[in-house]
């Protein structure tokens, strides 16, 4: 890799933890300020998304339409995300019989998304998106850029919470019930 590259992902990766840092301290509810409204294509972006499974196999992220979903844009790098993946994991297991599923997608490289989850599993599927997934994340809304960054989405396509940084685990709970 030569060393613009390596220069340009290390100031992609300190800009995203310092967003996310800032977004985990500066936001304590489901965010609906600090994120602008999403697009309207964003869900059907996400839909059209095939990004590689940690486990090494692609699925189509249309496989989730028409399913509540709780997407969680992460990095293995990221505090606040690694803090807050045993709460997600929880929920999952929570709301599963629900029918919520919940999705990591990996901003970071293959090697350091399966490298973290052999230390720490998480009970739902995540995806690599490489630091693609970033553009993905701003076309819900988180025009800041931080990271962690969870989406909820409900079985008609329609976004109904943003969340920008660390997920307050009562909030979350009280969109995902109103499901």
């Amino acid at each position: 890799m030569n060393s613009k590259r390596i220069l340009a992902a290390l100031a992609v990766a300190i800009a995203a933890t310092v967003g996310g840092f800032y977004a985990g301290h500066r936001f304590t509810g489901v965010d609906t300020e600090a994120a602008t409204q999403p697009s309207g294509n964003a869900v059907e972006q996400l839909w059209q998304t095939t990004p590689p499974a940690a486990a090494g196999t692609s699925q189509p992220l249309a496989a989730y339409k028409g399913k509540p979903v709780v997407v969680n844009f992460w990095a293995s790098w990221c505090g606040p995300c690694v803090k807050e993946m045993p709460t997600l994991s929880a929920l999952q297991r929570e709301y599963k019989k629900k029918g919520i599923t919940f999705i990591g997608l990996g901003v970071d490289s293959e090697k350091n998304v399966n490298d973290f989850l052999k230390k720490v599993p998480v009970d739902y599927p995540v995806y690599v998106t490489g630091f693609g997934g970033a553009d993905l994340a701003r076309s819900f809304g988180n025009n800041a850029g931080g990271l962690p960054f969870t989406v909820v989405i409900d079985a008609k396509g329609a976004v109904r919470s943003t969340k920008l940084g660390e997920v307050n685990e009562a909030e979350l709970k009280r969109t995902l019930d109103a499901l």
